[in-house]
Protein backbone atom coordinates (compact mmCIF):
# COMPACT_ATOMS: atom_id res chain seq x y z
CA UNK A 1 0.00 0.00 0.00
CA UNK A 2 1.61 3.53 -1.00
CA UNK A 3 0.67 6.77 1.01
CA UNK A 4 0.35 10.33 -0.94
CA UNK A 5 1.24 13.36 0.58
CA UNK A 6 -0.19 16.69 -0.66
CA UNK A 7 3.07 18.62 -1.66
CA UNK A 8 1.64 21.98 -0.53
CA UNK A 9 0.63 20.10 3.08
CA UNK A 10 4.12 19.26 3.60
CA UNK A 11 6.06 22.24 2.20
CA UNK A 12 3.39 24.19 5.22
CA UNK A 13 4.47 21.86 7.63
CA UNK A 14 8.08 22.50 7.09
CA UNK A 15 7.96 26.53 6.80
CA UNK A 16 5.81 26.18 10.27
CA UNK A 17 8.31 23.99 11.67
CA UNK A 18 10.95 26.40 10.14
CA UNK A 19 9.29 29.89 11.56
CA UNK A 20 7.92 28.25 15.19
CA UNK A 21 8.80 29.50 18.40
CA UNK A 22 12.46 28.68 19.64
CA UNK A 23 12.82 27.80 15.97
CA UNK A 24 15.63 28.66 13.80
CA UNK A 25 13.23 31.66 11.86
CA UNK A 26 11.11 31.81 14.47
CA UNK A 27 8.76 34.07 13.43
CA UNK A 28 6.61 37.09 15.95
CA UNK A 29 4.17 40.09 15.62
CA UNK A 30 6.02 43.59 16.83
CA UNK A 31 5.58 47.26 16.68
CA UNK A 32 7.20 48.74 14.02
CA UNK A 33 6.67 52.40 13.07
CA UNK A 34 3.48 53.00 14.41
CA UNK A 35 2.11 49.16 12.94
CA UNK A 36 2.16 45.41 14.14
CA UNK A 37 4.28 43.54 11.33
CA UNK A 38 5.55 40.17 11.28
CA UNK A 39 9.26 39.65 11.72
CA UNK A 40 12.09 37.46 12.39
CA UNK A 41 12.80 37.20 15.86
CA UNK A 42 16.21 36.38 15.32
CA UNK A 43 17.57 38.40 12.28
CA UNK A 44 20.45 40.83 12.64
CA UNK A 45 20.04 44.65 13.81
CA UNK A 46 22.56 46.51 11.21
CA UNK A 47 23.98 45.56 8.42
CA UNK A 48 27.69 45.29 9.22
CA UNK A 49 26.66 42.72 11.06
CA UNK A 50 27.02 40.49 8.55
CA UNK A 51 30.17 41.84 7.02
CA UNK A 52 31.78 40.69 10.44
CA UNK A 53 30.38 37.47 10.35
CA UNK A 54 31.29 36.54 6.97
CA UNK A 55 34.85 36.40 8.08
CA UNK A 56 34.33 33.05 8.91
CA UNK A 57 33.82 32.04 5.28
CA UNK A 58 37.64 33.19 4.85
CA UNK A 59 39.30 32.40 1.75
CA UNK A 60 36.29 31.03 -0.02
CA UNK A 61 35.57 33.21 -3.35
CA UNK A 62 32.83 35.86 -2.83
CA UNK A 63 33.12 37.75 -6.01
CA UNK A 64 34.03 35.91 -9.40
CA UNK A 65 34.24 37.78 -12.62
CA UNK A 66 35.81 36.92 -16.14
CA UNK A 67 38.46 39.02 -14.68
CA UNK A 68 39.54 38.35 -11.18
CA UNK A 69 37.91 36.38 -7.64
CA UNK A 70 37.94 37.61 -4.35
CA UNK A 71 37.54 36.04 -1.33
CA UNK A 72 35.28 36.98 1.74
CA UNK A 73 38.76 37.63 3.84
CA UNK A 74 40.00 39.68 1.18
CA UNK A 75 36.60 41.93 0.60
CA UNK A 76 35.94 42.24 4.70
CA UNK A 77 39.76 43.82 4.44
CA UNK A 78 39.30 46.12 1.33
CA UNK A 79 35.65 47.23 2.74
CA UNK A 80 37.04 47.93 6.19
CA UNK A 81 39.74 49.83 4.47
CA UNK A 82 37.91 51.75 2.77
CA UNK A 83 35.14 52.20 5.44
CA UNK A 84 37.87 54.23 7.06
CA UNK A 85 38.66 56.34 4.19
CA UNK A 86 35.42 57.44 3.65
CA UNK A 87 35.45 58.25 7.17
CA UNK A 88 38.82 59.44 7.55
CA UNK A 89 39.70 61.33 4.44
CA UNK A 90 36.46 62.30 2.91
CA UNK A 91 34.41 63.22 6.09
CA UNK A 92 31.56 60.98 5.31
CA UNK A 93 29.18 60.62 8.58
CA UNK A 94 26.55 58.53 9.77
CA UNK A 95 22.83 59.29 7.54
CA UNK A 96 25.47 61.07 4.99
CA UNK A 97 24.60 59.94 1.58
CA UNK A 98 26.93 57.44 -1.19
CA UNK A 99 25.70 58.18 -4.10
CA UNK A 100 26.94 55.12 -6.88
CA UNK A 101 26.75 56.03 -10.86
CA UNK A 102 28.06 52.83 -12.41
CA UNK A 103 27.55 49.96 -14.18
CA UNK A 104 27.83 46.85 -12.11
CA UNK A 105 31.56 45.96 -10.89
CA UNK A 106 33.47 45.00 -7.85
CA UNK A 107 33.88 48.33 -6.57
CA UNK A 108 30.22 48.72 -6.41
CA UNK A 109 29.48 46.43 -4.26
CA UNK A 110 32.58 47.45 -1.78
CA UNK A 111 31.33 50.80 -1.73
CA UNK A 112 27.95 49.87 -0.82
CA UNK A 113 29.64 47.44 2.39
CA UNK A 114 31.81 50.60 3.30
CA UNK A 115 29.00 52.98 3.31
CA UNK A 116 26.31 50.44 4.90
CA UNK A 117 28.90 49.28 7.49
CA UNK A 118 29.41 53.20 8.95
CA UNK A 119 26.09 54.07 8.98
CA UNK A 120 25.95 56.23 5.35
CA UNK A 121 23.07 55.99 3.37
CA UNK A 122 24.40 54.31 -0.02
CA UNK A 123 22.53 56.06 -2.90
CA UNK A 124 22.04 53.49 -6.42
CA UNK A 125 21.71 56.23 -8.86
CA UNK A 126 20.42 54.34 -12.44
CA UNK A 127 23.53 54.01 -14.82
CA UNK A 128 21.49 54.57 -17.88
CA UNK A 129 20.08 57.80 -16.86
CA UNK A 130 20.18 60.80 -18.68
CA UNK A 131 22.62 63.60 -18.13
CA UNK A 132 19.58 65.29 -17.03
CA UNK A 133 18.16 62.76 -15.14
CA UNK A 134 21.74 62.44 -13.23
CA UNK A 135 21.25 65.74 -12.39
CA UNK A 136 18.12 66.01 -10.93
CA UNK A 137 19.44 62.80 -8.38
CA UNK A 138 22.12 64.53 -7.04
CA UNK A 139 20.01 67.87 -6.27
CA UNK A 140 17.46 65.21 -4.86
CA UNK A 141 19.80 63.50 -2.58
CA UNK A 142 22.14 65.36 -2.03
CA UNK A 143 25.34 63.00 -1.64
CA UNK A 144 28.81 63.98 0.51
CA UNK A 145 30.45 61.88 -2.09
CA UNK A 146 29.66 60.07 -5.55
CA UNK A 147 31.47 57.18 -6.60
CA UNK A 148 31.71 57.06 -10.83
CA UNK A 149 32.64 54.78 -13.79
CA UNK A 150 34.19 56.47 -16.48
CA UNK A 151 31.16 57.26 -18.75
CA UNK A 152 29.30 58.47 -15.87
CA UNK A 153 32.15 60.81 -14.53
CA UNK A 154 32.36 62.49 -17.92
CA UNK A 155 28.32 63.47 -17.60
CA UNK A 156 29.09 64.17 -13.72
CA UNK A 157 31.74 66.95 -15.53
CA UNK A 158 29.25 67.72 -17.59
CA UNK A 159 27.01 68.93 -14.66
CA UNK A 160 29.77 70.50 -12.48
CA UNK A 161 30.31 73.13 -15.90
CA UNK A 162 27.02 74.08 -16.65
CA UNK A 163 25.58 74.48 -12.80
CA UNK A 164 29.06 75.42 -11.47
CA UNK A 165 29.19 73.23 -8.79
CA UNK A 166 31.66 71.62 -6.99
CA UNK A 167 30.90 67.47 -6.81
CA UNK A 168 33.33 65.23 -4.78
CA UNK A 169 33.98 62.28 -7.41
CA UNK A 170 35.77 59.04 -6.37
CA UNK A 171 36.47 57.14 -9.56
CA UNK A 172 36.96 53.05 -10.00
CA UNK A 173 40.52 53.32 -9.09
CA UNK A 174 40.11 55.60 -6.66
CA UNK A 175 38.26 52.57 -4.72
CA UNK A 176 40.91 50.32 -5.33
CA UNK A 177 43.09 52.94 -4.10
CA UNK A 178 41.41 53.30 -0.55
CA UNK A 179 40.40 49.92 -0.43
CA UNK A 180 44.49 48.92 -0.23
CA UNK A 181 45.27 52.14 1.96
CA UNK A 182 44.37 50.75 5.45
CA UNK A 183 45.58 46.88 5.61
CA UNK A 184 45.39 46.94 9.53
CA UNK A 185 41.84 48.54 9.65
CA UNK A 186 39.37 47.52 12.08
CA UNK A 187 36.02 45.69 10.75
CA UNK A 188 33.31 48.84 10.61
CA UNK A 189 30.30 49.78 12.74
CA UNK A 190 27.88 52.16 13.71
CA UNK A 191 25.07 52.63 16.17
CA UNK A 192 22.63 52.42 14.11
CA UNK A 193 18.93 51.94 14.53
CA UNK A 194 16.37 49.29 12.42
CA UNK A 195 14.93 51.74 11.00
CA UNK A 196 17.79 54.50 9.81
CA UNK A 197 17.38 54.05 6.33
CA UNK A 198 20.66 52.44 4.19
CA UNK A 199 19.29 52.36 0.84
CA UNK A 200 17.74 54.35 -1.79
CA UNK A 201 16.85 53.41 -5.05
CA UNK A 202 14.79 55.33 -7.66
CA UNK A 203 11.97 54.10 -9.68
CA UNK A 204 10.63 56.18 -12.08
CA UNK A 205 8.20 58.57 -11.46
CA UNK A 206 4.07 58.76 -12.39
CA UNK A 207 4.29 62.06 -12.20
CA UNK A 208 7.33 62.77 -13.96
CA UNK A 209 10.13 62.84 -11.34
CA UNK A 210 11.89 59.39 -10.26
CA UNK A 211 11.37 58.92 -6.90
CA UNK A 212 13.81 57.63 -4.43
CA UNK A 213 12.84 54.53 -2.25
CA UNK A 214 14.38 54.80 0.45
CA UNK A 215 15.05 51.04 2.37
CA UNK A 216 15.91 50.33 5.83
CA UNK A 217 18.72 47.97 8.40
CA UNK A 218 15.18 46.40 9.29
CA UNK A 219 14.40 46.06 5.79
CA UNK A 220 17.65 44.41 4.11
CA UNK A 221 18.30 42.83 6.94
CA UNK A 222 14.59 40.83 6.85
CA UNK A 223 15.73 40.20 2.82
CA UNK A 224 18.95 38.17 4.14
CA UNK A 225 16.36 36.12 6.51
CA UNK A 226 14.37 35.22 3.76
CA UNK A 227 16.70 33.78 1.74
CA UNK A 228 18.41 32.05 4.67
CA UNK A 229 14.98 30.56 5.16
CA UNK A 230 14.65 29.47 1.58
CA UNK A 231 18.54 27.82 2.34
CA UNK A 232 16.66 25.77 4.65
CA UNK A 233 13.42 25.29 3.27
CA UNK A 234 15.45 23.52 0.33
CA UNK A 235 17.64 21.62 3.01
CA UNK A 236 14.38 20.17 5.01
CA UNK A 237 13.00 18.82 1.56
CA UNK A 238 16.37 16.73 0.92
CA UNK A 239 18.43 19.27 -1.18
CA UNK A 240 21.90 17.87 0.44
CA UNK A 241 23.91 20.90 -1.01
CA UNK A 242 25.64 23.48 1.47
CA UNK A 243 24.44 27.30 0.76
CA UNK A 244 28.03 27.57 0.30
CA UNK A 245 28.82 25.79 -2.48
CA UNK A 246 25.59 27.37 -4.56
CA UNK A 247 26.87 30.09 -7.11
CA UNK A 248 24.66 32.91 -8.11
CA UNK A 249 24.63 34.41 -11.39
CA UNK A 250 24.52 38.34 -10.81
CA UNK A 251 23.91 39.76 -14.51
CA UNK A 252 21.02 42.41 -13.74
CA UNK A 253 22.45 45.85 -12.49
CA UNK A 254 22.77 46.53 -9.16
CA UNK A 255 20.96 49.70 -8.93
CA UNK A 256 18.05 47.20 -8.88
CA UNK A 257 16.42 45.19 -5.72
CA UNK A 258 17.15 41.67 -7.41
CA UNK A 259 20.83 42.01 -7.72
CA UNK A 260 21.76 43.99 -4.73
CA UNK A 261 19.16 43.21 -1.94
CA UNK A 262 17.72 39.63 -3.12
CA UNK A 263 21.85 38.56 -4.53
CA UNK A 264 24.66 40.65 -3.22
CA UNK A 265 23.89 41.13 -0.07
CA UNK A 266 22.02 37.96 1.05
CA UNK A 267 25.14 35.61 0.09
CA UNK A 268 27.44 37.72 1.61
CA UNK A 269 25.42 36.07 4.74
CA UNK A 270 25.00 32.84 3.47
CA UNK A 271 29.01 32.46 2.36
CA UNK A 272 27.63 31.87 -1.09
CA UNK A 273 29.81 32.60 -4.26
CA UNK A 274 28.31 35.57 -6.46
CA UNK A 275 29.53 35.44 -10.38
CA UNK A 276 29.78 38.92 -11.66
CA UNK A 277 29.02 39.27 -15.25
CA UNK A 278 30.38 42.86 -16.29
CA UNK A 279 29.04 44.66 -19.18
CA UNK A 280 25.52 44.50 -20.88
CA UNK A 281 24.36 41.36 -21.72
CA UNK A 282 25.51 39.12 -24.48
CA UNK A 283 25.13 35.35 -24.23
CA UNK A 284 28.57 34.33 -24.80
CA UNK A 285 30.47 35.93 -21.72
CA UNK A 286 27.75 35.26 -19.60
CA UNK A 287 27.50 32.04 -20.62
CA UNK A 288 31.26 31.66 -20.55
CA UNK A 289 31.43 32.93 -16.50
CA UNK A 290 28.12 30.37 -16.23
CA UNK A 291 30.78 27.36 -17.34
CA UNK A 292 33.70 28.29 -15.76
CA UNK A 293 32.32 29.53 -11.95
CA UNK A 294 30.13 26.38 -11.96
CA UNK A 295 26.79 29.25 -11.71
CA UNK A 296 23.77 26.93 -9.84
CA UNK A 297 21.44 29.79 -9.35
CA UNK A 298 20.46 32.24 -12.22
CA UNK A 299 17.75 34.68 -12.24
CA UNK A 300 16.84 36.51 -15.49
CA UNK A 301 14.30 38.98 -16.84
CA UNK A 302 12.59 37.71 -20.18
CA UNK A 303 14.34 39.45 -22.68
CA UNK A 304 17.54 37.86 -21.35
CA UNK A 305 15.23 33.99 -21.27
CA UNK A 306 14.65 35.29 -25.19
CA UNK A 307 17.88 35.72 -26.02
CA UNK A 308 19.00 32.37 -24.66
CA UNK A 309 16.10 30.26 -26.67
CA UNK A 310 17.48 32.16 -29.90
CA UNK A 311 21.38 31.23 -29.42
CA UNK A 312 22.81 28.42 -30.15
CA UNK A 313 23.60 27.27 -26.10
CA UNK A 314 25.80 23.68 -27.20
CA UNK A 315 28.98 24.79 -26.85
CA UNK A 316 28.84 25.80 -23.21
CA UNK A 317 28.41 23.36 -20.21
CA UNK A 318 25.65 24.17 -18.18
CA UNK A 319 25.95 21.31 -16.24
CA UNK A 320 26.36 22.81 -13.07
CA UNK A 321 22.61 25.04 -13.25
CA UNK A 322 20.02 23.84 -10.96
CA UNK A 323 17.55 26.97 -10.24
CA UNK A 324 16.11 29.52 -13.26
CA UNK A 325 13.85 31.93 -12.04
CA UNK A 326 12.40 34.63 -14.17
CA UNK A 327 11.68 37.86 -12.34
CA UNK A 328 11.42 42.05 -12.35
CA UNK A 329 8.84 42.09 -15.57
CA UNK A 330 5.23 40.20 -16.51
CA UNK A 331 6.14 37.18 -18.96
CA UNK A 332 4.03 34.89 -20.64
CA UNK A 333 2.67 31.21 -20.27
CA UNK A 334 3.79 30.69 -23.74
CA UNK A 335 7.47 32.24 -23.00
CA UNK A 336 7.47 30.25 -19.89
CA UNK A 337 6.24 27.21 -21.73
CA UNK A 338 9.19 27.25 -24.18
CA UNK A 339 11.85 27.72 -21.25
CA UNK A 340 10.94 24.81 -19.92
CA UNK A 341 10.87 23.06 -23.69
CA UNK A 342 14.06 24.34 -24.77
CA UNK A 343 15.83 24.75 -21.61
CA UNK A 344 17.25 22.01 -19.92
CA UNK A 345 17.80 24.18 -16.75
CA UNK A 346 14.74 25.86 -17.13
CA UNK A 347 12.55 22.68 -16.54
CA UNK A 348 11.80 23.43 -12.70
CA UNK A 349 10.85 27.45 -14.12
CA UNK A 350 9.85 29.68 -10.70
CA UNK A 351 8.44 33.47 -11.33
CA UNK A 352 7.85 35.92 -8.60
CA UNK A 353 6.12 39.47 -7.95
CA UNK A 354 8.05 42.13 -6.36
CA UNK A 355 8.65 45.99 -6.79
CA UNK A 356 10.88 48.12 -5.76
CA UNK A 357 8.61 49.51 -2.87
CA UNK A 358 8.70 46.01 -1.33
CA UNK A 359 12.73 45.25 -1.50
CA UNK A 360 11.81 41.31 -2.12
CA UNK A 361 9.21 39.43 -3.94
CA UNK A 362 5.59 39.64 -2.41
CA UNK A 363 4.87 36.81 -3.95
CA UNK A 364 6.61 34.09 -5.89
CA UNK A 365 5.19 31.07 -8.23
CA UNK A 366 6.89 27.25 -7.28
CA UNK A 367 6.41 24.76 -11.15
CA UNK A 368 3.58 23.11 -9.05
CA UNK A 369 1.90 27.22 -9.32
CA UNK A 370 3.01 27.79 -12.56
CA UNK A 371 1.46 23.57 -14.40
CA UNK A 372 -1.70 24.25 -12.47
CA UNK A 373 -2.57 28.35 -13.06
CA UNK A 374 -0.08 29.44 -16.32
CA UNK A 375 -0.35 33.20 -15.40
CA UNK A 376 0.15 32.96 -11.81
CA UNK A 377 2.26 34.72 -9.89
CA UNK A 378 2.22 32.34 -6.65
CA UNK A 379 1.43 32.67 -2.97
CA UNK A 380 2.19 35.64 -0.55
CA UNK A 381 6.25 34.67 0.90
CA UNK A 382 7.05 33.69 4.23
CA UNK A 383 6.19 37.38 6.23
CA UNK A 384 4.00 39.03 3.92
CA UNK A 385 0.65 40.07 4.36
CA UNK A 386 -1.39 40.15 1.11
CA UNK A 387 -5.20 41.87 0.57
CA UNK A 388 -7.02 42.62 -2.70
CA UNK A 389 -8.59 45.86 -1.79
CA UNK A 390 -11.62 47.36 -3.64
CA UNK A 391 -11.58 51.16 -4.41
CA UNK A 392 -13.13 51.98 -1.03
CA UNK A 393 -9.87 50.25 0.80
CA UNK A 394 -11.67 47.17 1.31
CA UNK A 395 -10.90 43.69 0.69
CA UNK A 396 -12.24 41.61 -1.44
CA UNK A 397 -13.42 37.79 -1.60
CA UNK A 398 -11.23 35.33 -3.89
CA UNK A 399 -11.79 36.20 -7.99
CA UNK A 400 -12.91 39.68 -7.88
CA UNK A 401 -9.90 41.95 -9.02
CA UNK A 402 -8.82 44.72 -6.95
CA UNK A 403 -5.82 46.95 -5.91
CA UNK A 404 -2.65 44.63 -4.15
CA UNK A 405 -1.94 45.62 -0.89
CA UNK A 406 0.64 44.45 1.17
CA UNK A 407 2.54 45.02 4.83
CA UNK A 408 5.46 43.37 6.07
CA UNK A 409 9.35 43.90 7.23
CA UNK A 410 10.37 44.24 3.84
CA UNK A 411 8.49 47.22 2.87
CA UNK A 412 10.51 50.62 2.25
CA UNK A 413 10.53 53.27 4.88
CA UNK A 414 8.92 55.88 2.15
CA UNK A 415 10.24 57.96 -0.70
CA UNK A 416 13.13 60.00 0.23
CA UNK A 417 12.08 63.52 0.97
CA UNK A 418 8.53 63.30 -0.56
CA UNK A 419 6.34 63.32 2.06
CA UNK A 420 3.53 63.50 -0.32
CA UNK A 421 3.97 60.44 -2.00
CA UNK A 422 4.57 58.49 0.82
CA UNK A 423 1.03 59.20 2.14
CA UNK A 424 -0.35 58.07 -1.18
CA UNK A 425 1.61 54.88 -1.05
CA UNK A 426 2.11 53.87 2.25
CA UNK A 427 -1.38 54.48 4.16
CA UNK A 428 -3.01 53.18 7.40
CA UNK A 429 -0.88 50.69 9.63
CA UNK A 430 1.89 50.71 6.42
CA UNK A 431 0.10 49.10 4.33
CA UNK A 432 1.56 49.58 0.82
CA UNK A 433 -0.60 50.55 -1.89
CA UNK A 434 0.98 49.01 -4.66
CA UNK A 435 -1.22 50.61 -7.71
CA UNK A 436 -1.47 47.17 -9.62
CA UNK A 437 -4.58 45.51 -10.31
CA UNK A 438 -4.79 41.72 -9.61
CA UNK A 439 -7.05 38.76 -8.42
CA UNK A 440 -6.18 36.04 -5.54
CA UNK A 441 -7.60 32.88 -6.79
CA UNK A 442 -9.37 29.97 -4.35
CA UNK A 443 -5.76 28.38 -3.59
CA UNK A 444 -4.39 32.09 -2.16
CA UNK A 445 -2.34 32.79 -5.50
CA UNK A 446 -2.05 36.28 -6.97
CA UNK A 447 -2.82 37.11 -10.67
CA UNK A 448 -1.74 40.69 -12.30
CA UNK A 449 -4.47 42.07 -14.29
CA UNK A 450 -3.02 45.31 -14.95
CA UNK A 451 0.21 47.34 -13.65
CA UNK A 452 -0.02 50.63 -11.80
CA UNK A 453 -0.61 53.73 -13.66
CA UNK A 454 -0.33 52.27 -16.84
CA UNK A 455 2.95 51.29 -16.77
CA UNK A 456 5.72 50.04 -19.09
CA UNK A 457 8.34 47.20 -18.39
CA UNK A 458 10.65 47.52 -21.36
CA UNK A 459 13.02 44.12 -20.93
CA UNK A 460 13.11 44.41 -17.01
CA UNK A 461 12.99 48.40 -16.70
CA UNK A 462 9.96 50.64 -15.87
CA UNK A 463 9.00 53.29 -17.61
CA UNK A 464 6.05 55.68 -16.42
CA UNK A 465 4.55 57.46 -19.49
CA UNK A 466 3.87 60.36 -17.84
CA UNK A 467 7.32 60.94 -17.12
CA UNK A 468 7.92 60.41 -20.96
CA UNK A 469 4.81 62.69 -21.85
CA UNK A 470 6.10 65.77 -19.80
CA UNK A 471 9.43 65.68 -21.75
CA UNK A 472 7.70 65.22 -25.41
CA UNK A 473 5.33 68.36 -24.06
CA UNK A 474 8.07 70.50 -23.68
CA UNK A 475 8.94 70.35 -27.24
CA UNK A 476 7.61 73.35 -29.69
CA UNK A 477 5.90 71.03 -31.93
CA UNK A 478 4.25 69.00 -29.82
CA UNK A 479 0.70 70.22 -28.50
CA UNK A 480 -0.47 66.87 -26.91
CA UNK A 481 0.92 63.56 -26.49
CA UNK A 482 0.35 60.33 -24.57
CA UNK A 483 2.81 57.58 -24.24
CA UNK A 484 1.83 53.77 -23.92
CA UNK A 485 3.62 50.31 -23.70
CA UNK A 486 3.39 48.54 -27.43
CA UNK A 487 3.58 44.46 -27.22
CA UNK A 488 7.48 43.43 -28.02
CA UNK A 489 8.31 39.79 -28.92
CA UNK A 490 11.76 39.78 -26.76
CA UNK A 491 11.36 42.98 -24.39
CA UNK A 492 8.02 42.28 -23.55
CA UNK A 493 7.00 46.03 -24.34
CA UNK A 494 8.96 48.89 -25.76
CA UNK A 495 8.07 52.20 -25.46
CA UNK A 496 5.04 54.01 -28.15
CA UNK A 497 4.30 57.66 -28.31
CA UNK A 498 0.96 58.89 -30.42
CA UNK A 499 1.82 62.73 -30.66
CA UNK A 500 -0.62 65.41 -32.25
CA UNK A 501 1.45 68.52 -33.33
CA UNK A 502 0.89 71.77 -33.14
CA UNK A 503 -0.77 74.22 -35.75
CA UNK A 504 2.08 74.86 -38.55
CA UNK A 505 4.73 72.11 -37.32
CA UNK A 506 7.17 71.05 -39.97
CA UNK A 507 5.69 67.39 -39.48
CA UNK A 508 8.59 66.18 -42.50
CA UNK A 509 10.85 64.51 -39.95
CA UNK A 510 9.25 65.57 -36.58
CA UNK A 511 9.51 61.94 -35.24
CA UNK A 512 13.52 62.35 -35.76
CA UNK A 513 13.30 65.69 -33.93
CA UNK A 514 11.07 64.36 -31.14
CA UNK A 515 13.39 61.46 -30.68
CA UNK A 516 16.63 63.63 -30.51
CA UNK A 517 14.70 65.70 -28.25
CA UNK A 518 13.49 62.79 -26.21
CA UNK A 519 17.25 61.37 -26.20
CA UNK A 520 18.91 64.37 -24.46
CA UNK A 521 16.76 64.19 -21.24
CA UNK A 522 15.55 60.55 -20.45
CA UNK A 523 17.33 57.38 -20.38
CA UNK A 524 17.77 54.82 -23.36
CA UNK A 525 15.28 52.69 -22.67
CA UNK A 526 12.68 55.26 -21.74
CA UNK A 527 12.64 56.84 -25.40
CA UNK A 528 9.53 56.00 -27.53
CA UNK A 529 10.72 53.72 -30.52
CA UNK A 530 7.17 53.60 -32.27
CA UNK A 531 5.87 56.76 -33.37
CA UNK A 532 2.54 58.07 -34.48
CA UNK A 533 1.82 61.32 -35.66
CA UNK A 534 -2.11 62.21 -35.23
CA UNK A 535 -4.05 64.95 -37.09
CA UNK A 536 -6.65 65.08 -34.74
CA UNK A 537 -6.72 65.82 -31.20
CA UNK A 538 -6.64 62.45 -28.47
CA UNK A 539 -10.06 61.20 -27.11
CA UNK A 540 -10.87 62.28 -23.81
CA UNK A 541 -14.01 61.65 -21.51
CA UNK A 542 -15.90 64.22 -20.11
CA UNK A 543 -13.60 65.16 -17.06
CA UNK A 544 -10.62 65.65 -19.72
CA UNK A 545 -8.73 62.76 -18.90
CA UNK A 546 -7.08 61.08 -22.03
CA UNK A 547 -9.19 57.66 -23.30
CA UNK A 548 -6.29 55.19 -23.88
CA UNK A 549 -8.47 52.23 -25.23
CA UNK A 550 -9.42 54.11 -27.66
CA UNK A 551 -5.97 55.24 -28.79
CA UNK A 552 -4.37 52.08 -31.38
CA UNK A 553 -0.58 52.06 -31.72
CA UNK A 554 0.06 48.18 -31.89
CA UNK A 555 1.24 46.80 -35.73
Amino acid sequence: MTTQTDPRLAARQVVTGLTAPGAPFELVREDVLGAPVTLFAHRKRALHEVLAESVVHGDRTYVATLEEQVSFAEHAAMVSSLARALREDHGVRQGDRVAIASANNLEWILVFWAAASIGAVTVGFNAWWSTRELAYGLTHARPTLVVADDKRRAQLAEIAATDDVDLPVLGLEDVRRLAAAYPDAPLPSADVAEDDPAVILYTSGTSGRPKGATHSHRNLLSVVEYHRMNDALMAAFGDPTDPRDRTYLLVMPLFHIASLHNLALPRLATGSKVALHLGAFKVDPVMRLVERERVTNWGAVPTMATRLLEADLSPYDTSSLRAFALASAPSSPQLKERLRTQLPFASSLVDSYGLTESCTAVAAANPMDLAEAPGTLGHPIVGVELEVRDGQGRPVPDGVEGEICVRSAYNMLGYWEDDEATERTIRADRWLHTGDLGVRDEAGRISLSSRRSDLIIRGGENVYPAEVEGVLAEHPDVAECIVMGVTHAELGQEVGAVVVPTAGAQLEGLEERLREHAAGALAYFKVPTRWKVARSPLPRNATGKVVRREIALEA
